[in-house]
């Protein structure tokens, strides 16, 4: 084969490494894809900053794709996020995806692997360069990478479709092809090789009850009930073996918010009480549960986070971060938000999704643990105020003023809506009543009119959490020159749940269509490979968004299991090995004997860990865009309820829901 089709693309052309041409390669695999390698075979050691191949698309592409943001011809998608690469371009009738040839990838070259989206030219790019982080998180060229002597392999594969499914669903072949190509057999020998999850979850709790109960367990009165709940965040030099003065990274607090959720954590907490027979267990997952109940409603709307105050002060002669009594706690909500970002828990607005999933919870609690008719009164309580924020269109709001309750303007349209939409249902579900189906049903035709068919996945984590990127100009508009939104997979697991729960609902399929196209969308943030320089294991763990680092974030927990129920539902195995390798993923970055690989990082970052601290847990791998081979990227503390405690919650849950189902019909044992 001489020349890619001229059908699907009108230009592609390749630069020289110094002045060596490579011998080009071209093998048609099946009627949609070809495998392109480039052999140069370098006589002496070449400095040359950039190398690219360009590809021009035969059409005039309408949708694009790219796991990563590129807003200036400086910008690249640096190696660091190729989780599941590719780029997509589709007008109404032509998909083409390009893909890395990932099996070329090597861990120490000088020159690393990266891509580039130029929608304005119609361009898509693979090369090879030096590279830096800018902000947090893009990537930039840098001047000075060198290609040595000998033989230097360089690939892609090119799949090509003319058919309407590939626009309904542009990314699910793409992850066929990945998970087949290279996820299947690496989630395989992971299964072969897997310790009993089990393991994790005592040191999970072991850690957080027993080694450093001090630091993670609070217990108090609160309006005159007894409450607790493990604390919201650990610092490494709270470690008992730390050798300096130990350090409060923020203030003692604890949080049902969307991410940091204790209520969330309890039920793991309280299912492995009773399992183990462990009645303290069960006690403290119980005061877990009337902490939620404490916070205070006001007009059926309630805050996420009970605080302490903070000060600095001298310790040893170093100044460091103390917290103050409980006895002085006061209610707020997440500081992750527009009105003041990382500024007071006290003064932020009231945050919707956060209310409503701590609402679902609640609901989960009294339905799937024991009965609590506490639990079911608060959140209809909630419901009812909620219902009423719903717009002409069918949107719930992002925030509601603290003083007025008033919703704000920004991200007024937005898929965190999808969140209430489940609520709403599991509502329904419990007390049946019209009111609250039909306002799911509204919520969920806005969504999936205006915010699927454009990739619009904006909600608090895209612009006010750590990635700032874009915050004052980009919210509602595309970055140009990639011709997508900044996005984050947040909403896009909130929004196929809706959808899954709306199916599982009323029974119209149309639902499932549409939230298997979310769902793939969603996957495309998930590991289907191991890259050889990443330094702990990464099959089936997650990213967070078109704009960061993370690999391994603690999100699969709870993504886990939907790609499960949507693999038991439509009876795809792929689903289900990229379900359970997401559940393994969550226990990764522990901690503990069992993770060979992490253990090893972890000492060589913080060398004074030892026994006392198996079940420390960083939520995430590579949050700074960068790795290296002596522990950076490991992160510096634990957040027990987006973590450990998290992951321990999630396999213990799919273990009640799905173990018997994942046993007897596809042979994976995780009922132990």
């Amino acid at each position: 084969m001489k020349r890619l089709p001229d059908s699907f693309v009108k230009q592609w052309v390749y630069d020289d490494i110094g002045q060596t041409a490579p011998e080009v390669s071209l093998h048609q695999l099946d009627k949609e894809t070809i495998h392109c390698v480039l052999t140069f075979e370098l006589e002496q050691t070449i400095q040359q900053d950039d190398w690219q191949m360009r590809l021009e698309p035969a059409f005039l592409p309408h949708f694009h794709w790219a796991p990563h943001l590129t807003p200036t011809s400086r910008h690249v998608m640096d190696q660091h996020c190729f989780r599941s690469p590719a780029l997509i371009v589709h007008d109404d009738t032509k998909t083409l995806m390009l893909i890395p040839d990932l099996d070329l990838i090597t861990k120490d070259a000088d020159a690393r692997w990266y891509m580039d989206l130029d929608a304005p030219n119609n361009q898509l790019v693979l090369g090879m360069s030096r590279t830096r982080v800018s902000e947090h998180v893009l990537f930039e060229k840098v001047n000075g990478a060198s290609y040595p002597s000998g033989t230097i392999r360089f690939g892609f594969y090119l799949k090509m479709a003319d058919h309407d499914q590939a626009g309904l669903n542009p990314w699910r072949s793409l992850l066929q092809f990945l998970w087949d190509r290279w996820g299947h057999a690496q989630f395989g020998q992971s299964i072969r090789e897997e310790v009993r999850l089990d393991s994790y979850v005592r040191h999970a709790y072991d850690w957080a009850f027993r080694n450093w109960k001090d630091t993670v367990w609070q217990e108090f009165e609160w309006d005159g009930r007894n409450v607790g709940a493990p604390v919201f965040i650990a610092d490494v030099s709270q470690s008992p073996n730390y050798p300096g003065v130990p350090n409060e990274r923020e203030s003692r607090s604890i949080w049902n918010q969307a991410w940091f959720s204790s209520l969330r954590s309890a039920q793991g907490i309280y299912r492995y009480g009773m399992e183990q027979n462990d009645p303290e267990l069960v006690r403290k997952a119980r005061l877990m549960k009337e902490l939620a109940l404490a916070a205070p409603q006001r007009g059926g709307f309630f805050p996420a986070v009970i605080a302490t105050e903070m000060k600095r002060v001298m310790v040893d002669g170093q100044q460091v971060n103390r917290s103050g009594s409980w006895a002085f706690a006061y209610w707020g909500n997440s500081n992750r938000n527009p009105v003041d970002p990382w500024g007071a828990i006290a003064a932020a607005p009231y945050h919707v999704l956060d209310m409503s999933w701590t609402a679902l919870l609640m609901l989960r609690w009294h339905d799937e643990l024991e009965p609590d008719p506490r639990l079911m009164a608060y959140a209809a309580r909630y419901a009812d105020a909620l219902v009423a924020l719903q717009d002409g269109k069918g949107y719930f709001p992002a925030w509601l003023d603290q003083d007025t309750l008033a919703p704000l303007d920004i991200l007024r349209e937005s898929p965190e809506t999808s969140l209430s939409v489940t609520f709403l249902l599991k509502l329904h579900q419990l007390r049946p009543d019209s009111k609250y189906m039909e306002a799911a049903e509204q919520a969920l035709k806005v969504v999936i009119q205006e915010i699927v068919p454009t990739g619009r996945w904006e909600d608090f984590e895209t612009y006010w959490s750590c990635c700032g990127y874009g915050r004052d100009e980009l919210p509602g508009n595309k970055v140009a020159r990639n011709n997508m939104f900044k996005q984050c997979n947040f909403s896009m697991f909130w929004t196929a749940e809706a959808l899954y729960h709306m199916y599982k609902t009323n029974g119209d399929k149309r639902y499932m269509i549409v939230g298997q196209r979310v769902l793939d969308e969603m996957l495309m943030t998930q590991a289907s490979w191991q890259p050889p320089y990443l330094y702990v294991d990464v099959v089936g763990g997650f990213g967070v968004m078109n704009c960061d680092g993370e690999w391994n974030d603690a999100r699969q927990s709870l993504f886990a299991e939907l790609i499960l129920q949507y693999g038991v539902e439509l009876d795809q195995k792929e689903y289900i090995e990229r379900g359970l390798a997401a559940l393994q993923a969550s226990f990764v970055m522990m901690y503990c004997p069992e993770n060979e690989k992490t253990k090893e990082q972890w000492e060589r970052a913080y060398p004074f860990f030892n026994e006392k601290d198996y079940g420390f847990m960083m939520e995430n791998y590579g949050h700074d865009g960068v790795v290296d081979e002596e522990g950076r990227g490991m992160g510096t503390f634990t957040i027990f309820d987006w973590g450990n405690g998290a992951a321990a919650e999630a396999y213990l849950r799919i273990k009640d829901r799905l173990g018997q189902t994942l046993k007897e019909r596809y042979g994976y044992d995780i009922t132990y």
